[in-house]
């Protein structure tokens, strides 16, 4: 793409109509470029392997880089935009600098084994050599170049990423430094304000502070991930969750398997069981933590309570150790993991990763998923061709490392612990804007996206645009 158009414009480069890989490429009009999150697709199937192996754009004509959080969907191709020629800064908070240094390093070595894997079957299938053999998009050697080249920024600031463009990161209360993205672009004669929500949080969720509001803007990037739905409120979901362990701990005397990612959702499970356990509510029984990157996040949880919000600050001065309990243990050894498969006592399992495509907890599925006595809980979203997504459409079988298993464990769904601001929540973040011209929505599977532009229409916002993956459209 010509570097020397006269106007600005932006290619959505992920994220487009679809609820994984956020990446969107913003041009001034002078041609500089400022890339918005640099995600990895996540999900199965060649579609999501050819996702991540094509660019929408060259990397080396990228100009800086403005990260909104860690989630690996909006962080996990940045060592492969190093790899193949980016050189500029990218700008984060400085917790989610923080995080990044951990979870890049653990999606390098998913890359490394998942393609070994491959390898290792097609091989095994075609019985000879094949030039359908796949490299990783980026090794661990990779991520070192990557995090060099993170700047870290504190929120509610403005500070300086060229001559004509300021920027200002606000708390987006998602999860451990998220942030929304406002840029002034001083241009042409005139001051511009572009914004990119990056993905809304929810207002009173224990442990982050509620999302701030951003500046009014003229252009917004706005994700979309339940614009169709609202979600159940907080007190009904801390009783429905302490039912769901009773019953399958107590009743059952089974497993609960949470299938929970490893930066945030992990760390807020964790919490409401410190709290419940701190209460004498909690029953006695073993919760096991079983993800090494879940472990590494909440040491990282620890070391910026900036981010906390008044509620865990004030519970801390009764438990100075909300992450942590009689009960709990923290699983890093693999060898610890495998034993949870064969032990049959009743307990708690929290592991990654939440759509159980991936991680620990596609072996505790493949070991547990045929067992009546074995109870999971979803809590939170799942793309449809995941094993999560595919267990929460009630199928009586499911698929796992090619052996066809009967599902016969309790399958159940708790949507209210999503990170993610239902359609009312998005609403009220967006009611401060009253100068938008128009709002172009990403993060989102088409039919929720199509619901939730009706809805912002008859709350009387104007020009709404549902882009297409690779489309360019001027601003």
């Amino acid at each position: 793409m010509a570097r020397n158009k006269r106007y600005m414009h932006i290619r959505f480069a992920g994220a487009a109509q679809m609820v994984t890989g956020s990446s969107h490429l913003l041009t001034l009009s002078n041609g500089f470029r400022i890339l918005l999150d640099c995600g990895l697709a996540q999900g199965r199937g060649k579609h999501i392997w050819d996702l991540n192996n094509q660019w929408h754009f060259d990397p080396k004509t990228v100009d800086c880089m403005i990260l909104s959080h860690a989630h690996i969907d909006h962080s996990g191709r940045i060592p492969q935009l190093v790899k193949e020629g980016f050189d500029g800064p990218i700008h984060a908070t400085h917790a989610t600098r923080s995080l990044c240094s951990i979870m890049l390093l653990d999606s390098a070595k998913i890359q490394e084994k998942d393609v070994e894997w491959y390898n290792k079957r097609l091989l095994k299938k075609r019985k000879k050599k094949s030039a359908g053999f796949r490299v990783p998009l980026y090794e661990s050697e990779d991520v070192g170049p990557a995090m060099n080249l993170f700047v870290g920024h504190a929120y509610n600031h403005w500070f300086s990423i060229s001559q004509e463009v300021d920027v200002c990161l606000k708390d987006q209360g998602h999860i451990l430094g998220s942030a929304s993205v406002t840029l002034r672009i001083k241009e042409n004669g005139k001051v511009t304000h572009f914004g990119f929500t990056g993905d809304i949080g929810r207002p009173e969720r224990p442990i982050l502070r509620d999302p701030v509001q951003m500046p009014e803007v003229d252009y917004l990037i706005c994700e979309s991930t339940y614009g169709d739905k609202e979600h159940e409120a907080p007190p009904q979901q801390s009783e429905e969750f302490l039912n769901i362990v009773k019953e399958a701990c107590c009743v059952k005397k089974g497993k609960l398997i949470i299938p929970a990612f490893s930066i945030g959702r992990t760390q807020e499970i964790v919490y409401m069981l410190d709290q419940l356990e701190t209460n004498g509510l909690l029953p006695k029984i073993p919760v096991y933590v079983d993800s090494p990157l879940a472990v590494n996040a909440t040491g990282i949880y620890g070391t910026h309570p900036e981010c906390y919000d008044d509620k865990l600050n004030e519970y801390m001065l009764i438990d100075p150790n909300p992450f942590g309990f009689n009960n709990l243990t923290y699983i890093r050894d693999v060898e610890e993991s495998k034993a949870l498969n064969s032990s049959s006592e009743a307990c708690i399992i929290i592991s990654s990763s939440g759509m159980m495509n991936a991680g620990r907890v596609k072996h505790h599925l493949f070991n547990n998923i045929d067992n009546p006595k074995s109870t999971f809980l979803i809590v939170g979203y799942c793309s449809p061709e995941t094993p999560g997504g595919i267990l929460k459409t009630g199928v009586e079988t499911i698929k796992l490392f090619g052996e066809e298993k009967m599902v016969n464990a309790d399958i159940k769904t708790m949507d209210s612990f999503s990170a993610h601001a239902d359609r009312k929540e998005m609403k009220e973040f967006l009611s401060n804007q009253t100068k938008l011209k128009k709002i172009y929505l990403v993060h989102g599977e088409i039919d929720r996206q199509e619901k939730f532009k009706t809805y912002l229409q008859a709350a009387g916002f104007g020009e709404i645009i549902i882009p297409e993956l690779g489309q360019e459209l001027e601003v």
